[in-house]
């Protein structure tokens, strides 16, 4: 990600209610923020992420300094007969203050007669352009009459809500997953997406193991390949590219020798165009490391989220690490490829008979080889196998995706699967558990379906299934009033299916050991030549069995 704000990028304005607003920064355009007025776009270009702007007289922009910023707190710090910078005793002090507070609500009336300014006086100060937003919100706190008989803590809350109301301040924030997904949450309908939550994305990663080597570690490449089906709209493949390093686009260091791409010299060779440009496209869908294999079930995959990270997924940029790192393919390709028309390799045509034709069909005939060419490499390694992880977010029925995808996974590879009731997760963790796997052992070979009325998904391939929940909620911790916020978004819990993907013997387990947990007694053998090599072989199992140490 830029350290800067580039054009036609999109980024997160934080308002001073805290609200988020996604926008595209475009050249020569005018953003409006509503009620705080608006500002031209070119203003803030080049500029870092993180500073805060305040619109004055009209749409031009200052930045706001971080002593300004904070200039209230210090106030209060400096008031404060003990405070000092990391004085262990400044918490228990304001405590103190606060419970010994003198000020009490007791007596203030709710009437709309306390603010002695007016709506008109106010909207004047406002449409004023010689005064800014803090002259306009130091008024209206002075002009209210009873400010100086609240509480300490009502009149911070007060001071809030007006500092929300009047302060013009906006602050541009880069547009990562966790941003997007808050303000999906919050200022979007957050079922299309499946109500999935900042700490439920991360849960999720965590336990399907995906991660990106960065810093000291960088020397490690990352090799996962992972098989993802999304229903939210792209929300879980940014999320799980972000994890492993591919989501953000390095303009400037963008590298093709790294794409990994298997490129022959037949590919380059089939278009001649490619030459006279001095170089060759790169594949697309065409890394064989760190990838994402994404299955949908339209003709089309649904990735409209991923505009917001400069990704179009029908005009993708060659420069994005998605463009080679994220493959889709349908239902269809992989189960059933024959069926689909653009599996069959298309007619060939002779070098005679392409200098024959025209440039535009020549350009027709490559593109729909090089679409064939991409199509058959991601519908073969899919088909393949030897994933890293599957991960699931959709309203479909697992079972029947489970069916299909956890053959195609390595062992040890980490099943996870999003949903946001539990009883779909439920029924999953029933059929990979240990008592159905055990029935589906004791069945006679020629008697195991999969799948059938008992056995929908073959339960010996998944081990350990679990299902888990973790929502994380806001708390007001203040000295006497600590509760949960009662402003918190609702909705869906939200619930996690981890299992791991085990291979099943191909041949009957001997072990050897103890019969029973007990020593073969002494007495019950008749040669003592026996009770000999008893003994030997004891020590021998002993010495087998015993974990080696490496003191060197």
């Amino acid at each position: 990600m830029h350290p800067t704000i580039q054009p036609n990028q999109y980024v997160a304005l934080r308002l001073p209610s805290d609200q988020l607003k996604v926008q595209q920064i475009v050249q020569n355009n005018i953003i409006s923020l509503g009620k705080y007025g608006a500002f031209h776009a070119d203003q803030i270009l080049g500029r870092p992420f993180h500073l805060t702007f305040e619109i004055i007289s009209g749409e031009e922009l200052r930045i706001v300094p971080a002593a300004e910023l904070h200039a209230h707190a210090l106030i209060q710090q400096m008031e404060t007969p003990s405070a000092s910078p990391g004085d262990e005793g400044d918490i228990e002090h304001q405590r103190d203050d606060l419970l010994e507070d003198n000020h009490t609500n007791q007596n203030i009336i709710d009437d709309p007669t306390s603010q002695r300014l007016t709506v008109a006086e106010i909207e004047g100060l406002k449409s004023d352009g010689s005064g800014n937003s803090k002259d306009i919100f130091a008024k209206v706190i002075g002009a209210h009459s009873t400010s100086e008989e609240k509480t300490a803590f009502s009149l911070a809350k007060y001071t809030l809500r007006k500092n929300r109301k009047y302060l013009r301040r906006f602050c541009v924030l880069p547009l990562d997953v966790p941003t997007l997904t808050d303000w999906l949450m919050n200022e979007r309908d957050f079922g299309k997406v499946m109500e999935l939550r900042n700490d439920v994305l991360g849960l999720i990663g965590c336990w399907a193991n995906i991660y990106h080597a960065e810093g000291s570690h960088s020397e490690i490449r990352p090799s996962g390949r992972y098989l993802l089906v999304d229903d939210t709209g792209g929300l879980l493949v940014a999320a799980m590219a972000e994890r492993m390093g591919i989501l953000y686009a390095e303009r400037d260091n963008y590298d093709t020798a790294e794409s990994n791409h298997p490129y022959t010299e037949d590919q380059g060779s089939e278009s001649p165009d490619h030459s006279r440009r001095g170089h060759r496209d790169i594949p697309s869908m065409s890394a064989i490391s760190n990838t994402i294999t994404l299955l949908h079930s339209n003709s089309q995959p649904n990735l409209a989220l991923l505009k917001y990270f400069d990704y179009d997924v029908n005009t993708p940029s060659p420069q994005h690490p998605l463009f080679t790192h994220l493959k889709t393919l349908s239902w269809l390709q992989l189960l059933s490829p024959s069926e689909d028309p653009a599996y069959t390799e298309p007619n060939t045509a002779t070098p005679e008979t392409l200098a024959t034709w025209k440039s535009s069909k020549r350009s027709a005939y490559y593109r729909k080889r090089r679409r064939w060419m991409r199509i058959k490499s991601v519908v073969d390694s899919t088909r393949q196998g030897g994933f890293h992880g599957l991960i699931l977010a959709t309203l479909t029925s697992p079972g029947s995706i489970l069916n299909h995808a956890v053959p195609l996974l390595a062992g040890a590879a980490q099943v996870v699967v999003y949903s946001p009731y539990l009883e779909p997760l439920a029924e999953l963790a029933d059929l990979y558990s240990t008592a159905r796997r055990t029935a589906f052992l004791n069945t006679p070979e020629e008697q195991r379906v999969v799948p059938s009325t008992d056995f929908p998904v073959d339960p010996t391939l998944l081990l350990a299934p679990s299902v888990q929940t973790a929502r994380l909620r806001r708390w007001q911790v203040l000295p006497g009033r600590t509760h949960p916020l009662m402003m918190g978004k609702g909705g869906a819990e939200g619930y996690i299916f981890v299992a791991t993907r085990v291979l099943p013997a191909q041949e009957k387990v001997t072990a050897r050991g103890r019969v029973g947990g007990k020593r073969r007694k002494v007495e019950n053998l008749a040669d003592p030549l026996d009770v000999v090599g008893a003994a030997i072989e004891a020590q021998a199992y002993s010495e087998e069995t015993r974990p080696s140490v490496n003191l060197a």
